[in-house]
């Protein structure tokens, strides 16, 4: 019996990649991650990199790939080889925001598989102190009475706290100037030194200067108050009940990555997050770990991509 050897090469093939998948991982792993150090989206890359190096026994680096909005890092793994060996720690934003704010994107979601949900964050409403009003309603009446002297930050264009605070001000009827930036610490940077004078952002970029007084707290945007802000009230005690923003924080990886791979990295995923040192750090950080699964994930994106597209419609937003 003759065997072709477009055959063999097609077994040979399958068998290598088989052996591959049964023996991953055997080297280094690298989270991309879409925003420069500091912030909710590179805290909770950090969250999870050296624990689950540990489960996996093998290291699991960072790679900082900020620009465009999230489009360099997203088009980076979209590209990737689909080893498992390059993932995406996707930010809300960019993954369900930005597909309704440009009209091409080096991207799309069906480049990717999702893994699992890693954390989820509320965001606080942080001033200079310079501000006037010592809470939000006082806040929202000089913005009202002195349209565009207030500057607010952003991590950039199209990013949840862009998309967040003109939804804000929308709701509030109020007008401030945006000032994007390039993540979450160069923005916190000329806040506390009042270049601009607003951000609305997850609590790692902000608690530790809204705690020493650096910052001002109006509300904290979800449906409870922040453990470590227990002063700050949400934004239905302060007075806009219909106000609501938090940001989730995930990992993907490139859409054709065996679903073996997948499977041991969520299944490895959950683990990590399930350490107590874990657990620890995400408290102090202010960021609430939130594991799914990828189906389930998958399915928040979709509602979400939907959500957004609405909202951002409705709201007139475009990116800049």
């Amino acid at each position: 019996m003759k065997i072709s050897h477009g055959l063999v090469a097609t077994m040979l093939a399958v068998a290598g990649l088989a052996t591959a998948q049964d023996n991953y991982p055997n080297k280094a792993i690298t989270l991309t991650v879409p925003n420069p150090p500091g912030g909710v989206v590179d805290t909770s890359a950090r969250l999870l990199n050296e624990p689950l190096a540990r489960v996996l026994g093998q290291p699991v680096v960072i790679d900082n790939k900020a620009g465009g909005s999230g489009n360099v890092a997203y088009g980076a793994v979209a590209r990737a080889k689909p080893d498992g060996y390059n993932l995406l720690i996707s930010y809300s934003a960019y993954h369900v925001g930005n597909p309704a704010l440009a009209p091409s994107l080096p991207w799309a979601d069906k480049d990717f598989a999702p893994v699992a949900l890693l954390t989820v964050a509320t965001n606080v409403i942080a001033a200079h102190p310079s501000v006037p009003g010592n809470n939000l309603q006082e806040f929202i009446a000089y913005l009202k009475a002195n349209p565009g002297k207030v500057n607010y930050a952003s991590q950039g264009n199209g990013s949840l706290s862009h998309i967040g605070t003109e939804i804000f001000k929308q709701q509030s009827g109020s007008f401030m100037t945006h000032i994007p930036y390039r993540g979450s610490g160069p923005a916190v940077a000329d806040v506390l030194a009042g270049q601009v004078q607003v951000f609305i952002t997850t609590p790692p970029s902000v608690m530790q200067h809204v705690v020493s007084g650096r910052l001002k707290a109006f509300a904290v945007t979800g449906t409870r108050r922040h453990p470590s802000l227990p002063n700050v009230p949400t934004v239905a005690e302060a007075g806009m009940p219909d106000f609501k923003l938090e940001a989730w924080v995930g990992l993907f990886a490139p859409a054709a990555t065996p679903r073996a791979v997948v499977s041991r990295l969520t299944a490895d995923v959950k683990k990590a997050l399930e350490m107590p040192e874990t657990r620890q750090r995400a408290d102090a950080a202010g960021i609430e770990l939130r594991y799914l699964p990828p189906e389930a994930l998958g399915d928040l994106v979709k509602t979400e991509t939907a959500y957004w597209a609405k909202t951002i419609k409705a709201a007139g937003i475009k990116a800049d």
